[in-house]
């Protein structure tokens, strides 16, 4: 069986639309959860480093059975879920992706 693999959505939103953005955020996040081979979404607030003056650092971390499975999201569904975030925030936030993949447990 293939190793999980782990895919972070780390996120810095302006923090006068943060309440909005969080209702959005979770929505998006079950979405995403739901789809083939995704098995768990955390949403995170993250301390260090800060977060520059006025904004919010967030970072989601979705978890997915196999390489093919993320594939399979970044092909037929992420063009269209990153479209709907540009298209309700514009620029009050920005986003930067990992994909990590698990080599080892402890």
């Amino acid at each position: 069986m293939a190793a999980g693999v782990l895919y972070a959505v780390s996120l810095d939103v302006d923090s006068a639309v943060i309440d909005e953005y969080l209702v959005w955020l979770r929505a998006h996040m079950r979405e995403i959860a739901a789809l083939p081979g995704f098995t768990s979404a955390q949403l995170f607030e993250q301390d260090e480093p800060p977060a520059q003056p006025g904004r919010v650092a967030l970072s989601v971390h979705y978890t997915l059975r196999d390489e093919q499975a993320l594939a399979d999201y970044l092909r037929d569904h992420a063009p269209r879920m990153r479209a709907d975030g540009l298209a309700r925030f514009g620029g009050r936030f920005n986003a930067t992706r990992q994909v990590l993949r698990q080599i080892d447990a402890a």
